[in-house]
């Protein structure tokens, strides 16, 4: 059986370490750890394939731009025959504190328009993902800006222990499941 993982964000320098590209920062951090190589996939995105407690592990950064990811995540999971429910986008959240996870089986996009793009293609909300906690929200500041702001100094410290965090949570699903790595990590 394989696994996609999916890391949301946007191509290009200017939004590497913005708030909005944790999702890339996080498939980064366990493709490092992983020792995965990143390849072209379809002039989509960027992927790599590694081997973790047994299972094929596909890792997905669509470059599309948020707001089309769908269409890269349901290109590779139609060549490799992996359904919805084996896939896990990993995504950030701004009602979440900084450095906050939460993984959830299903549900909707949220507002989120790179989640709302992957529902869409993929036709189902019954798909797990990783949310990644960038708020609060300064109250009288844009969402757009925010998300594409950069973390302050102290917020990246908080970061860097959180990307931990969160590869150690997809191991935990890919070794024992959404449940125990739902009960451990929310």
């Amino acid at each position: 059986m394989a696994i996609l993982l999916v890391g949301l964000g946007n191509p290009g320098t200017e939004y590497a370490r913005t708030r909005h590209n944790v999702g890339f920062r996080i498939l980064d951090a366990a493709a490092n750890k992983w020792g995965a190589e990143w390849k072209p996939w379809q002039k989509l995105g960027e992927y790599a394939k590694v081997s973790v407690g047994g299972a094929d592990v596909f890792l997905l950064k669509p470059l599309t731009y948020m707001n089309e990811s769908g269409r890269a995540v349901s290109s590779l999971a139609r060549f490799y025959k992996i359904t919805p429910q084996n896939c896990v986008i990993c995504f950030d959240e701004a009602a979440l504190p900084v450095g906050q996870l939460r993984l959830r089986k299903s549900g909707s996009s949220g507002g989120q328009k790179g989640m709302k793009s992957v529902i869409e293609q993929l036709g189902t909300q019954d798909i797990p993902r990783l949310r990644l906690g960038i708020g609060p929200k300064p109250e009288k500041m844009d969402l757009v800006n925010f998300v594409l702001g950069k973390f302050s100094r102290e917020e990246e410290d908080i970061l860097a222990r959180t990307l931990t965090r969160a590869v150690s949570a997809l191991e935990t699903y890919l070794s024992h499941g959404i449940e125990k790595a739902m009960d451990r990590f929310n």
